[in-house]
Order: structure tokens, then C-alpha cells, then sequence
């Protein structure tokens, strides 16, 4: 299947038209990545080539100067053809869109120096060159939870000394560098920190990745005893990693409801296919279905959209991480939910290894399961519809 055009994208419109040509591609090779378990390789080709790892980088440093809702446009389409690659892509676009979306005054105000943004567009920069990062933040035991992280960092020298194990890292082994959260080893309850560990730099990744869904992901663990220098701490600040989280938790929430309604939206696609071509799409039970199911993943979409054009619009505000809160979580349920339904009108030959409803909707399982969970989105929502403070008005720390 060639591509009609192999000419980097330069903005957001060409990259939402490379990952819609990019889709059937990527589903294509969705069942032999899934069966192997192993890093889609060829699709990130495809990726690099076109020059979607720029998509959040600005235009100045050569990249696509995507916004946030830009960004869930592209990886709806990307998902729709795999969601194991829309969902490392994710996580790669969730370092390059923070770093170039925290708005510089911010960054000053928490005593940021000159010399970061140097860094940061060195980083942004490399993206585009081709560059793919990955999230080291969740641990086992600990899950995402930024408060219980046992990961540390120590002062050297020349710079810092990150020691520690991260799980479900997506991408692991295969990308140029790690966002990897640590705690201050001297002062363990107030500061925790990010810091970007390039791959070559005491890293050693264990092959532990073995899924129900999202298999191609790669997501091993990744042991760190890494020795880094001072531009490797993000934004030049100590203990900013909580109050970012809080104050603008988009990155860390929402990116993953776009990749879950791309996923859904397969699940759909897939079953349509299945349903008509064993003509069981005449079926009154299996069309009321379908219409329920069309009617979720629209209703889930629309939900996400507004979201997105929020925290393009309005980043940080009460109201935008409302809605960021609720696109994971109805993003999430609508996935498991609709692959559900849509295997069972398709019937017991969709369930067989390697038909794609059967992948689709282990994938579409882990919507809920991931950072932050359906139930932690629900009672995040919660506290808020009751007017308390959702962030701090809870037994245990959010993050």
C-alpha cells in the first residue's frame, strides 16, 4: 500500500491528512504486532518519515505547531488504525506538547532560568529530527500516583543521580530519551521532580511487557541508575511535578481519551465490516446495536473535542479540567462499552485470535484501566460536583 505523498507534514491540516492515509497502514500490521507483542516498528517508520514526531513542536523549530486539539484529531485517526501505536505516540506527544505548551511566564514564575529554554528547544528540536520519548512515571505497587513515586534523585557535581524502577513504559527500548518522575532523595515529602534521561545514559530496559491488551506497546520496565546533567531536570525547577499535574493535568488525563475514542471508533469500523459481511447487518437486534454504539462513540467524541478546544483555549481553568476529567472518563467506559456490544451482535467467529474485533476490544478493555482510571475520573468529578476541592479533599493524595 504506497503512500500518495511521503512529504513531511509542516501543520496541523497535513498531519491530520498523513494519519488518515496512515491508518490503514497501521491496521494492516496491527495483528502480527499484537500476536508478537513487540514494538510496531514499521508503523513509527511511517511516523518519523512523515514527520509526526514534530506535531507539538512549533513552527519556529520546524515542527507542525499543533494545539491540544489538534493533537486529539491526529491520534483519534492514528488509534483508529492501531491503538497500541496511537498510544506510544501518545506518550511522546505528551513530552513534546508539555514542554511546548507550558507558557513561558509560568515557567519564570516558578523560577525557571534562562538557560531551560535553551533546553527545551534543543529538545523540541531533536523531535523533529526524529527523536521519539517515552513516559517513565508509573511504578509497581504505586501505579501513576506522583505522591507515592520511589524513584530519587540525588545532587552530583555535575549535575543529578536518578536511581530507580518505572513500569508500563510505552516505547521502552526504542525511544531517544525517558521523562522519568523522581523524588528529591533529602527531602522525600515535598519534592518530586521530572527529568528527561536520554536512553544511552544508564538505562536497562527488562522485557516484562505480556498483556491482555495494548500489546504492541512495548510497555517493559525500565531500571534507571542514570548519571545526568543539570538541563536534564525540566524547567530547571525542583518539586513543580505535583503542582504542573494539578494545574494543568490535560497531558496526564486527557491525551488518552483521544487514543480510546480512535480505538472505539474501530471497534465500530471492524464490527460494520464483520456484521455485513456474514449479512447479520438485517438483524432489527444487531442495527439497534450498532445505532447504540454509533450513538456512544459520536456522543464520546464531541466530548473530547470540546475538552481539547478548552485547554487549547483556556489551559488550567476549573472549568477546562472539568471537562479534561470527563473526556477520560466517558472516553474510557464508551471504549470497553462499545467493543462489548459490537462483539456480541458479530457473534462467537469475531472472538477466534486474529480476528480484528477480538483485538479491538482487548485494546478497548484498558481505556478504563489506565491513568487516571475510570473510578479515579469519577470521584474526581465527584468531589467537584459537590463543590470540595478535588484535588486535595481526599483521604490519600490524587496524585
Amino acid at each position: 500500500m504506497a503512500l500518495s505523498s511521503a512529504s513531511p507534514v509542516t501543520d496541523p491540516e497535513s498531519a491530520l491528512a498523513a494519519a488518515r492515509e496512515l491508518a490503514p497502514r497501521l491496521a494492516a500490521r496491527a495483528a502480527v504486532h499484537d500476536t508478537s507483542g513487540r514494538f510496531p516498528e514499521a508503523d513509527f517508520e511511517d511516523l518519523r518519515e512523515r514527520g509526526l514526531f514534530g506535531l507539538m513542536v512549533p513552527a519556529r523549530l520546524g515542527g507542525c505547531g499543533a494545539s491540544f486539539a489538534d493533537y486529539t484529531d491526529v491520534a483519534t485517526e492514528l488509534a483508529r488504525g492501531s491503538g497500541a501505536t496511537a498510544l506510544i505516540f501518545n506518550m511522546h506527544s505528551s513530552v513534546t506538547g508539555a514542554l511546548a505548551h507550558t507558557p513561558d511566564e509560568l515557567v519564570r514564575q516558578l523560577g525557571a532560568p534562562e538557560s531551560f529554554f535553551t533546553a527545551r528547544d534543543r529538545l523540541l528540536a531533536e523531535a523533529v529530527s526524529g527523536t521519539l520519548y517515552a513516559v517513565a512515571m508509573s511504578e509497581r505497587g504505586a501505579g501513576s500516583r506522583l505522591s507515592r513515586t520511589s524513584t530519587v534523585y540525588r545532587r552530583t557535581g555535575g549535575g543529578f543521580r536518578v536511581t530507580g524502577s518505572k513500569a508500563f513504559v510505552s516505547g521502552a527500548g526504542h525511544v531517544g530519551a525517558y521523562l522519568v518522575t523522581a523524588r528529591d532523595a533529602e527531602a522525600p515529602e515535598t519534592r518530586v521532580s521530572y527529568f528527561l534521561v536520554p536512553a544511552d545514559s544508564g538505562t536497562r530496559v527488562e522485557p516484562t511487557w505480556d498483556s491482555m491488551g495494548m500489546r504492541a506497546t512495548g510497555s517493559h520496565d525500565v531500571h534507571f541508575d542514570a548519571e545526568v546533567g543539570p538541563g536534564a531536570l525540566l524547567g530547571g525547577v525542583e518539586g513543580v511535578t505535583v503542582l504542573l499535574a494539578e494545574a494543568m493535568p490535560q497531558w496526564l488525563v486527557a491525551s488518552y481519551a483521544a487514543v480510546y475514542v480512535g480505538v472505539a471508533r474501530a471497534a465500530l469500523d471492524a464490527g460494520n465490516a464483520h456484521l455485513r459481511e456474514r449479512g447479520l447487518h438485517t438483524l432489527p437486534t444487531v442495527r439497534s446495536r450498532v445505532g447504540r454504539a454509533d450513538a456512544a462513540v459520536s456522543a464520546a467524541a464531541l466530548v473530547v473535542t470540546e475538552a481539547a478546544r478548552r485547554v487549547t483555549e483556556r489551559p488550567g481553568t476549573p472549568e477546562t479540567n472539568r471537562w479534561v476529567w470527563r473526556a477520560k472518563l466517558i472516553a474510557g467506559d464508551t471504549a470497553a462499552r462499545v467493543a462489548s456490544s459490537v462483539l456480541e451482535a458479530a457473534g462467537a467467529s469475531a472472538t477466534r485470535r486474529g480476528h480484528p474485533l477480538e483485538r479491538i476490544y482487548r485494546d478497548a478493555r484498558c481505556g478504563a484501566l489506565q491513568p487516571a482510571t475510570s473510578d479515579v475520573c469519577a470521584d474526581w468529578l465527584g468531589v467537584a460536583a459537590l463543590d470540595g476541592d478535588p484535588d486535595h479533599d481526599t483521604e490519600v493524595p490524587r496524585w
